[in-house]
């Protein structure tokens, strides 16, 4: 049994694409690494911005709206606090909450994908559908479902945005795990008695983690831009507390007169949003061997 069981873990080792490996090559190329570039740069800013932040995020320097001035570098906003102080410090929530709602979706979906694409038949037939019924509802509008239920609460934007993905993961990881499931190390442990659970769990979740890296980038690019903006609806943090939506939502009255306000936060997402789907991108291409000069070392 030890003799067989060595021979299949051998066998599995060999045919095991590591996550780690897919990683390695994504770094090789040009577009992972400006996008990892840009991501470390915004979570750098929302990170270490409050420590740099010249004022309180609440202090008031000056009248509402007005421009540069030696007290506020980029002008006031509509209640004359410094712009760039509410900048600094309203980026940890958004990023934070974006992380575990994308860590919630990605973990879930993958869970769901894989159940249903190892185990078939009527149990992946009733998830899917189940999958269906819950795309059939845009996000936005089930948060506010659920926020005029319970009230604008910071888990109830994490539970509904990672919720959200959930479907959308599962469809892609099941696809995944159909093809692995049918690879000769999985009938070689299906055929020696291996239980059913431990098979996803050594044998289809490594064989699949290089699709969920990639759904996790993607997922947390779209995390980020959601979070944000269910902010600006104002179903996340409330006033007066610094938060990119809530910036943009607070000053897009007066975008002509004052834009730093808007421009700043939006900057910010953007580059965000921007950085993570390059990221998501490079891991896609090494992990569907898109880009053929990989192995070489060429880059694109």
């Amino acid at each position: 049994m030890t003799t067989t069981s060595n021979r299949t873990s051998e066998t599995t080792g060999e045919r095991r694409p590591r996550a780690a490996g897919a990683v390695r090559a994504a770094l090789r190329l040009t577009r992972t690494r400006i996008g990892l570039s840009l991501t470390v740069l915004v979570l750098a800013v929302a990170t270490l911005g409050p420590l740099l932040a010249p004022h309180a995020s609440d202090a008031f320097v000056g009248t509402p709206y007005s421009g540069p001035t030696g007290q506020a570098m980029f002008g006031t906003d509509n209640l004359g606090r410094d712009v760039l102080t509410r900048f600094l410090h309203g980026g940890q929530t958004v990023l934070v909450l974006a992380v575990l709602a994308a860590v919630l979706g990605v973990g879930g979906g993958t869970a769901v994908g894989v159940i249903a694409g190892y185990r078939r038949g009527a149990l992946d037939e009733i998830l899917m559908r189940l999958s269906d019924v819950a795309l059939a509802f845009p996000q936005v509008v089930l948060a506010l479902l659920f926020v005029s239920v319970v009230g604008p609460q910071l888990w109830l934007l994490v539970l509904v945005v990672g919720g959200s993905h959930v479907p959308r993961v599962a469809r892609v990881v099941r696809a995944a795990t159909l093809a692995v499931a049918e690879r000769d190390f999985v009938k070689s442990a299906q055929a020696i008695g291996v239980p059913g659970w431990r098979i996803m769990a050594t044998e289809i979740v490594p064989n699949v983690a290089g699709t969920v890296l990639v759904e996790f980038g993607l997922r947390l690019s779209y995390s980020v831009g959601l979070v944000a903006a269910l902010s600006f609806l104002g179903l996340g943090l409330q006033p007066p507390a610094a938060d990119w939506g809530l910036m943009i939502n607070e000053n897009r009255i007066a975008l002509t007169v004052q834009p730093w306000a808007v421009v700043l936060p939006m900057l910010a997402v953007a580059l965000l949003t921007i950085g993570t789907n390059l990221v998501a991108d490079g891991l896609a291409r090494s992990v569907a061997g898109v880009d053929r000069g990989i192995e070489t070392g060429a880059v694109s």
